[in-house]
């Protein structure tokens, strides 16, 4: 089978709405992937912010790894079958799935086809085509140049996102300005597989995620990833009606880039107590530069009134960080501080800049730095908001998602920018043009170079 008939075949279940409007959708920003994906056109700008540096129009996007998969069964979509994406789900088409068991130890990968990155995202855009494109980012370097990165120590894209959980969207969170429609499954999917698709993550950190086992994990694994979920114990998902299971955190990395040496399934503490938050913590090895990275996701508790909360589960977090990241040291040659390897955590934190829980975080042992306080001017403000949006209660605009690193041992050499209130529109997030009420953060990294190897 060839690649655009592997898409099709896979794509079959993202079944598309008929909502009556117009047909022509303007072309998404900042452009499909092409075989000059990676040229750069540069000019002067500034972040959200007014921080400086360079901004770079459109993305840096990175080939996808091909999987060694063979070709074998593929989980529906959730939703039904449509002229797009359809042989490889027709042996699942007669009967429904076995829910699986939402509180894996691991979810191992499936046998599935590999597909083309390049022909999901052009059929990801035609089932779009009724709706307006997603607000247009720049890639952002704070240093002010665009590095040239060397073969043995090519940088690492990560991308953090809330992604709404479809059930918390649809039944529980009363967006009061965004449609009905504008949250409909059968087309909000193909927005959030668009972002992913559009920049090409190495590490892709997910939050309320409620179609793990019927969406990401068949298309990631088919896209080259490894994909790991953990759902909340009491997810609010499940008081919803015609819900889709529990939501969780989920991590997935390209196989080609990283192998993976261990995994901590976490549910966070607080006081001696068991919460309904989690965290997932994956100890990588980079195949191309032989160093480890440990990477967590995590989302904290919501809600104003349970602050004293959060700061005692990041300090829990922090604390099985600790332990993990030493423990995973298994020569010099990769420490960072204090006999730790390279971490990275990124999450809905729920908490604004000003909460104890940031400032734990700020200040660990670990040496973690944020890495969107680089668009300021000073590099010590964090964005305006990364997360907008009208409630009943009123309206929030807040910054409450963040990716942390280790600043001793990781350097951030670019960062997606944020979107403009008039990108954002009136009636703020989500909308008929992006399909969460977070914003994705995403940023290249590289390992820093350590003195030894400069001499």
């Amino acid at each position: 089978m060839n690649p655009a008939r592997r898409c099709s075949a896979l794509l079959s279940q993202l079944c598309v709405s008929s909502r009556g409007g117009a047909t022509t959708r303007r072309p998404f920003s900042p452009g499909p992937v092409s075989a000059a994906a990676g040229t750069r056109y540069c000019h002067s700008g500034v972040g959200v912010g007014g921080g400086g540096g360079v901004k770079v129009t459109g993305s840096q996007l990175k080939p996808t790894g091909a999987s060694t998969a063979s070709a074998a069964q593929v989980c529906p979509m959730g939703g039904s079958s449509s002229r797009l994406f359809g042989t490889l789900a027709q042996s699942l088409n007669s009967a429904p799935l076995a829910q699986p068991d939402p509180y894996p130890e691991d979810n191992p990968d499936q046998d599935l086809a590999e597909i083309d990155p390049d022909q999901l995202l052009r059929e990801c855009e035609e089932a779009l085509q009724r709706r307006p494109a997603r607000p247009h980012r720049d890639l952002v370097y704070p240093s002010g140049v665009v590095p040239c990165r060397h073969k043995h120590n090519p940088s690492i894209r990560i991308m953090q996102w809330n992604i709404l959980a479809q059930a918390l969207g649809e039944g529980k969170d009363g967006f009061i300005r965004c449609p009905l429609d504008a949250l409909n499954w059968e087309e909000r999917k193909y927005l959030i597989l668009e972002e992913i698709l559009t920049y090409s993550p190495d590490i892709l950190c997910l939050q309320e995620v409620d179609h793990y086992f019927d969406t990401f994990q068949p298309i990631m694994a088919s896209l080259g990833y490894h994909g790991t979920f953990l759902a909340k114990p009491w997810s609010p998902c499940l008081d919803v009606e015609q819900n889709n299971g529990p939501d969780g955190c989920a991590l997935f990395f390209r196989r080609s880039r990283f192998s993976l040496q261990s995994t901590a399934h976490l549910r966070l503490s607080a006081m001696m107590l068991p919460t309904n938050q989690v965290a997932i913590v994956q100890t990588l090895n980079c195949q191309v530069t032989g160093q480890k990275l440990c990477v967590a996701v995590t989302h904290l508790k919501a809600r104003s009134g349970w602050e004293r909360l959060r700061s005692a589960q990041g300090a829990d977090l922090l604390q099985s960080l600790r332990s993990i990241t030493s423990a995973n040291v298994s020569s010099r040659q990769n420490e960072a501080v204090s006999g730790t390897i390279p971490l990275v955590v990124c999450g809905d934190f729920n908490a604004e800049p000003s909460e104890d829980v940031y400032r734990r975080f700020s200040s660990s042992t670990l040496g973690l730095n944020s890495a969107y306080k680089l668009l300021s001017r000073d590099g010590q403000t964090e964005p305006a908001y990364t997360t907008w949006k009208i409630r009943p209660s009123g309206e929030s605009c807040s910054t409450l998602d963040y990716i942390w690193y280790t600043h001793d041992a990781l350097s951030v050499e670019c960062l997606l920018d944020i979107p403009t209130e008039e990108q954002i529109g009136p009636d703020r997030l989500p909308s008929y043009h992006y399909p969460s009420d977070h914003l994705s953060l995403l940023c290249d990294i590289s390992f820093r170079e350590e003195p030894h190897r400069l001499m």
